[in-house]
């Protein structure tokens, strides 16, 4: 120590100065790790354009080298984290925050009071959504904290998440199923965010499973499923159509009112309003094609309503989710080579279920996805609660691919303390 010492104190001033910045930088390096990062976390409302771009921005920077990520259709996506109106907000409220280390923006939160869904479940659950962060704990905690805290302000007594922001749109944090890409708006994350949600206290309520099957599933389908098809179709005399393009709008209406009718008892689900029956009309109107479409009809009256959605990823991804101004044209042109269809829906008015007719306006579809070139189905997204709809599929031949879980936290006092 002494000999350290004398060696200082014979330096010049100009390098004593340096060696005890140098020194000091040793020391700060050397600190315990949450002494220097606790010092740094500072999680805010998003406030202006630069904030909302720093939001947007930070879901590119953290998947650029996954070679599995796909952009979303960037002009949807500010409409749904309310940078711009979308319907859905016209009976709910969004906050968006960002959490920054110094300068550095880390990660990223949507916080939801769904009006709508609090009359229809009789509950005080906010939500949370389009959460993004980098493999850092405690800013993954203040981040979600501080969603929570907005919620609680708000007479929120529980939080449920991720919800894209809500279930009628993108649900689901991945949990399992890292290795292939998603299909068309199936969500996708890195495998730690599961670690970073259950460091902020929240706990799995739900999963939902995503199920895949060649397309030639018809010449290995269960005897039993098929008589199934065939007695449910003689039973009530159904008739399958297809979506009559000169009648597009209307038809595509019908789809929407039965997926609201049937889905009445489903876990978590609210019907949507008349604004995001419209808004989801002229979006669909552009990606469906009609002879992957199916309504099921007893006696000229709509009862059953499927559809097949193309895999549109793989022309989103070379398009960069830039729809304007010749994204448009090359998803069009583009998807005669899409060879991958996800079936998105067989709903059924609540009468008529449980006899069937939802695999009757399934079976209708498949041959012409044959015709089309689809050599992949992907049936998505299944609640694991939907015993019902899992046990029909499996037998069908298709094989579970991907898992993502829907998360609940309490905000009561008590769960709070004792979290903490």
């Amino acid at each position: 120590m002494g000999q350290h010492f004398c060696t200082f104190a014979s330096m010049g001033e100009p390098t004593r100065v340096c060696y005890l910045l140098t020194f000091a930088k040793h020391l700060l390096c050397h600190q315990p790790l949450t002494s220097r990062m606790s010092e740094n976390v500072l999680c805010q409302p998003v406030s202006g354009r630069q904030d909302q771009k720093a939001f947007l921005d930070l879901e590119k920077r953290l998947y650029r080298d996954d070679p599995n990520w796909v952009p979303p259709l960037w002009s949807e996506r500010v409409k749904l984290v309310g940078f711009k109106h979308h319907p859905f907000y016209d009976d709910a409220e969004g906050q968006t925050f960002l959490v920054r280390r110094g300068e550095r923006v880390v990660g990223r939160v949507l916080a939801v009071v769904n009006h709508a869904h609090n009359r229809y479940h009789e509950e005080t659950r906010g939500f949370f959504g389009f959460f993004e962060c980098e493999d850092d704990e405690e800013a993954a905690i203040e981040l979600l904290n501080t969603a929570a805290d907005w919620l609680k302000e708000r007479g929120m007594t529980g939080v449920r998440g991720p919800v894209h922001p809500s279930l009628n749109y993108e649900v689901g944090l991945l949990v399992d199923g890292f290795d292939t890409p998603p299909t068309f708006l199936i969500p996708y994350n890195h495998p730690y965010y599961e670690r970073l949600i259950h460091a902020a206290g929240f706990e799995k309520s739900q999963d939902l499973y995503s199920y895949e099957a060649s397309i030639d599933i018809l010449e290995t389908l269960d005897p039993k499923l098929l008589f199934v098809i065939e007695e449910s179709t003689r039973r009530f005399n159904a008739e399958c159509r297809s979506i009559d393009p000169k009648n597009f709008n209307a038809d595509v209406r019908v789809f929407l009112d039965i997926y609201n009718q049937s889905l009445q008892r489903t876990w978590g689900y609210v019907p949507m309003s008349e604004a995001e029956v419209d808004d989801q009309s002229k979006g669909l109107k552009n990606l469906l094609l009609p002879k992957l479409t199916s309504i099921a009809e007893i006696d000229g009256k709509p009862v059953g309503a499927g559809f097949g959605l193309l895999d549109y990823n793989p022309l989103i991804k070379k398009i960069g989710g830039k729809l304007f101004p010749f994204g448009w044209l090359k998803l069009l042109m583009g998807r005669k080579k899409l060879k991958r269809l996800r079936l998105v829906s067989a709903n059924v008015l609540p009468e008529y279920q449980k006899w069937g007719l939802g695999l009757v306006t399934l079976y209708k579809i498949l041959p012409e996805a044959i015709k089309f070139g689809i050599e992949m189905g992907e049936f998505s997204w299944v609640l694991e609660s939907n015993q019902l709809s899992r046990g029909t599929i499996e037998r069908g031949g298709a094989t579970r691919s991907k898992t993502h879980r829907i998360y609940d936290r309490s905000l009561t006092p008590d769960s709070e303390q004792a979290s903490s």
